[in-house]
């Protein structure tokens, strides 16, 4: 019990402080929906490209690449928030009022998606208002959306981890330029079969590929290889939560 008493304490603060600071507010906003726009405007005629042949067409093959996008994004730029609340000491003092400093994270990862929940809606209405067709059940949007919330647990382990060890904002190029190149050597904008050959190789490595190809599968009302790719995710879970409470131990031995 005192452990989800500090994380409600934490998350609400880490809300309070995004809703109320436009700064903070706005890019996480912002920077999706452009991404939206550009990607599922800018390139539709993708859609009729010779082996393009993807059902709830280009629009809907946009959306899940943003949402996931938005959700591991939401996760790191939390991490800023964490980083911030060392450098004013903030989280010294936190350490040493919390009796079971793992609810410090939980905590910080029930900020990180309140703060992608509202984007994730937003995101949603312009996405049905620019005409994306549906084909799942809701069974299947519920999946993909379920997933996209474990990619945001994802993105804010491992930016948890980061700030924990390093407690500076210099250290926030390592916290999204791995997310970032994770996500763009993914097929982003056509199926990996349409990749170029180098390309194709990277991205039938990478385990995005495989939540994009299972979203995209499940926004589709065709569900595939979907258990395989929640297998995958709660296996990056269970990595960056180790990462992320070493870090915490690392943290609580330097002082904060």
């Amino acid at each position: 019990m005192r452990t989800l008493t500090v994380a409600r304490a934490v998350g609400w603060r880490m809300l309070h402080n995004n809703f109320t600071t436009p700064s903070l507010l706005i890019p996480g906003l912002a920077f999706p929906l452009f991404f939206f726009i550009a990607f599922a405007g800018g390139l539709s005629r993708v859609n009729d490209v010779p082996g393009f042949d993807f059902p709830a067409g280009y629009t809907a093959f946009q959306f899940v690449f943003v949402l996931l996008q938005s959700a591991a994004f939401a996760g790191v730029f939390t991490g800023f928030g964490i980083v911030r609340d060392f450098e004013t000491g903030f989280a010294r003092r936190l350490m040493l009022a919390a009796p079971n400093r793992v609810g410090i994270l939980l905590g910080y990862a029930l900020g990180a998606i309140g703060r992608w929940a509202l984007t994730a809606f937003i995101l949603t209405v312009v996405a049905l208002l620019a005409g994306m067709e549906v084909g799942g059940s809701g069974v299947d949007i519920f999946a993909l959306y379920a997933l996209a919330v474990l990619v945001n647990f994802v993105g804010l382990l491992w930016s948890a981890g980061v700030a924990m060890r390093l407690r500076t904002l210099q250290a926030a190029p390592l916290m999204q330029l791995p997310i970032f190149l994770a996500l763009f050597f993914a097929p982003v904008f056509v199926p990996v079969e349409l990749l170029a050959d180098w390309l194709e190789t990277i991205a039938r490595l990478n385990p995005v590929t495989l939540l994009l190809e299972a979203g995209r599968s499940l926004i589709a009302g065709a569900p595939e290889r979907v258990g395989i790719a929640f297998t995958a995710v709660f296996a990056l879970i269970a990595g960056f939560f180790l990462w992320a409470v070493r870090g915490l131990r690392k943290a609580e031995a330097a002082g904060g």
